[in-house]
């Protein structure tokens, strides 16, 4: 599923398919769901949905930035900016599901003896 994008389209569709809900009814939930959380974060309130991140809105003051190709100073104008922080359950998850995929070959260093005994021999 790499590289691909889920849409509005597809969200409709897999709440039609779990709850039952008609096309129509699908549709109008997931617009409205979606319509809430951008309300929410234009009035500058944190969106946390439990077991999958919170949304929040930062403001970023005014800086001084440089074109990289003439290497001219401009100014960029303060501005707000939206920022997502993934819950440690969705990492889990994500993590859970390429744990699935094959391990790629490493090298490990063998333990010396010496070592390994002198831990377990009384001082």
């Amino acid at each position: 599923m790499a590289g691909q994008t889920v849409t509005r389209a597809q969200l409709t569709e897999a709440v039609y398919q779990e709850v039952g809900l008609s096309r129509n009814e699908s549709a109008e939930l997931v617009e409205s769901v979606i319509a809430e959380i951008a309300g929410a974060l234009e009035r500058g309130e944190m969106v946390k949905i439990s077991s999958f991140g919170s949304f929040a809105v930062r403001q970023k003051g005014q800086r001084v930035g440089r074109n990289p190709k003439t290497g001219q100073e401009v100014p960029i104008s303060p501005r707000r900016v939206l920022v997502f922080r993934a819950s440690h359950a969705l990492k889990h998850q994500i993590n859970n599901g390429l744990a699935e995929t094959p391990p790629r070959a490493t090298a490990t260093r063998p333990v010396p003896a010496r070592a390994a005994t002198a831990k377990a021999s009384p001082g």
